[in-house]
């Protein structure tokens, strides 16, 4: 049903007046117009409820025949509309309650937004799916009669709702409607929404028995959304909690940063039910980066950066929460990302004092606002994801340094020992070498000679990578791409080979190249910790063609190993995919390069 009229409220068209014992709500004057309205009642579930409630019990003694006859179809409704706890149920089964009681066609529930200016949610009954569709927009309650019950909330019959002078027709598809009843729906003393009634189905006007009964069920469904609104509160917050407590138990499980920040952005969006979850971290020059997405498809956020000339950055490092209404027109956004999105919020990841980051949830375009208990349980959630990040951050640290003092460790006892002994055995050889009088004998001892000195060089980089820093790491793709090969090799025991294809530093971008290196990284992780590898081949394709004739690259790591044993964990490679997606692209994972594909291959590519 959609808004058919303009705006404030009209007398209740004159009727023959009934006898006083008819009137058991007291809202018709001396001309049998309706004078009450749902302001006379007081808060639902309170005094007030409870002395209208009791009112309308002690005025059905005498009632005239015709009201009398309909107190048990009164009572059945009222009884339907207490059942059940969910919200939207609920409003749907007062709508069907109500229509039902009016003998009325149509039915409706306009939810009162919290600004008071407009509708936030519209519950119909009596029109089809086929012909809601062809109607289009739900009205908004900015205009006509709805918006004038929601400015003057008060009962409202009209005989002919298109004959006032405040109506404004209606939309293309919409079936007819004459006869009109509002009445007003209170909860806990504050305008909840407006049940409206129109058609009755003899095609008469709404009578004063109709108003009574109507306004009497509208008492009964205030209490009954109340009670409603407590369950769904309660629920949420639930949800909320376990949110909270899913993101702490993936810090406490070992998950890395980058997990943690992923299960972050993903409970986010699905706890504040947005089109995406977003988690920003401070950048090097004052501004913000995408560090962990959330969505049902591509963004391309994953490392965007907001400047720090953007006001919504000052603010979120002020540690002040951001709320807008609509992204997509919004002055102070500044990244192309805004276009697609209608009501954000965006929070900052503060704990004791000091702010970490942002956490961002965006709906889509159109997509109602978020309410105050929302923010409150959001922010709420973004407090305990700051604590989480911080034990991450100093787990990490403690990680980092007990990696750093291994490194120092195994550096020291490959230049003491294993570079020691190498040498002394190499000049063993090249003595025996000379006192040999057979050819083969000394061209053999040279062939063994030069490849201790091949050993001793790459031993020697091996320990320069070790004792390097992640501040020295060169900008090159293909450099670093050899850095984590010769880094890998100390703890595998050999060094992977390696091959580039195309010009692989001149033509991959550097968000492309960073999620490259920490792919790499993290597959040369899972074969030395899983594998059990004799052989690891590193390919880099910068040549390949993507799906939709897209340039970009592409990584191998095949290994000889043991391969993925059936129902192990998959979070190294879950890793992979969602980091190769976030950038359009994809990685899978395959046979690998032993006999009869013995061992693990991982793709991953993604544009430049």
């Amino acid at each position: 049903m959609s808004d058919p009229a303009a705006s404030a409220d009209a007398p209740l068209p004159d009727n023959p007046r009934p006898s006083k014992s008819a009137d058991p709500v007291g809202c018709t004057d001396s001309a049998g117009r309706a004078t009450g309205s749902a302001e006379s009642a007081g808060p639902v579930g309170s005094a007030g409820s409870a002395g209208s409630a009791a009112r309308a019990t002690h005025s059905l003694q005498g009632l005239s025949p015709e009201l009398t006859s309909r107190v048990p179809q009164l009572l059945e409704a009222m009884r339907s509309v207490g059942t059940g706890l969910e919200l939207h149920t609920t409003l749907d089964r007062i709508c069907e309650t109500a229509a039902e009681l009016a003998d009325a066609h149509y039915a409706a529930i306009g939810v009162v937004s919290e600004d008071g200016d407009g509708l936030s949610d519209f519950v119909y009954h009596g029109i089809d799916a086929r012909t809601a569709e062809r109607i289009g927009r739900l009205p908004d309650g900015h205009k006509g009669l709805l918006g004038a019950l929601i400015h003057q909330p008060r009962t409202l019959r009209l005989a002919d709702l298109s004959a006032d002078p405040r109506s404004c027709g209606f939309p293309a598809h919409h079936p007819p409607m004459r006869s009109f009843l509002g009445v007003p729906i209170r909860v806990q003393g504050k305008i909840f929404g407006n049940l409206y009634l129109t058609e009755k189905r003899d095609g008469a006007e709404f009578n004063d028995y109709d108003v009574h009964m109507v306004r009497v069920l509208a008492t009964e469904a205030g209490i009954a959304i109340g009670n409603a609104r407590l369950y769904e509160a309660a629920k949420q917050r639930e949800r909320w909690i376990d949110g909270s407590v899913a993101v702490t138990t993936a810090l406490l499980s070992g998950s890395d940063a980058e997990d943690a920040l992923a299960v972050v952005a993903e409970q986010a969006r699905h706890l504040a039910d947005s089109a995406a979850g977003i988690v920003l971290l401070p950048d090097e020059e004052g501004g913000m980066e995408v560090v962990a997405v959330s969505s049902d498809g591509p963004t391309g956020a994953l490392g965007l950066i907001v400047p720090a000339e953007s006001r919504i950055v000052t603010q979120l490092l002020a540690g002040q929460a951001v709320f807008i209404d609509d992204a997509a027109t919004d002055p102070h956004t500044v990244t192309h990302l805004a276009d697609r999105y209608g009501p954000v919020m965006m929070l900052p990841l503060q704990s004791d004092g000091r702010v970490l980051g942002a956490l961002v949830t965006p709906r889509a375009r159109g997509a109602r606002p978020f309410t105050e208990a929302e923010r409150t349980l959001a922010a709420q959630f973004a407090s305990q994801a700051a604590l989480a990040l911080m034990m991450a951050e100093a787990q990490r640290d403690r990680e980092r340094l007990a990696v750093y003092e291994d490194r120092d460790r195994i550096a020291r006892d490959l230049h003491d020992l294993v570079i020691q002994r190498l040498f002394a055995t190499g000049m063993m050889l090249e003595s025996a070498q000379r006192r040999s009088v057979v050819p083969e004998v000394q061209v053999g001892v040279g062939k063994a000679v030069d490849e201790l000195d091949v050993t001793i060089q790459e031993i020697r980089t091996a320990i320069f990578a070790l004792q390097q820093g992640p501040a020295e790491a060169p900008s090159g793709l293909r450099t670093r791409v050899l850095r984590e090969i010769n880094m890998a090799a100390v703890p595998l025991g050999f060094k992977p080979t390696h091959r580039f294809v195309g010009p692989v530093d001149t033509v991959v971008g550097e968000l492309t190249g960073k999620n490259l290196i920490a792919a790499l990284r993290e597959a040369l992780s899972n074969a030395f910790r899983h594998a059990h590898a004799a052989r690891i081949d590193v390919v880099v394709d910068s040549t390949v063609l993507l799906p939709g004739e897209c340039q970009g690259v592409r990584l191998t790591v095949a290994d000889d190993g043991v391969g993925i044993a059936e129902g192990g964990r998959r979070s190294g490679l879950k890793n992979l995919k969602r980091r190769a997606e976030s950038l359009g692209g994809d990685s899978w994972y395959g046979p690998g390069i032993g006999e009869e594909g013995r061992g693990t291959t991982v793709v991953w590519q993604a544009p430049y």
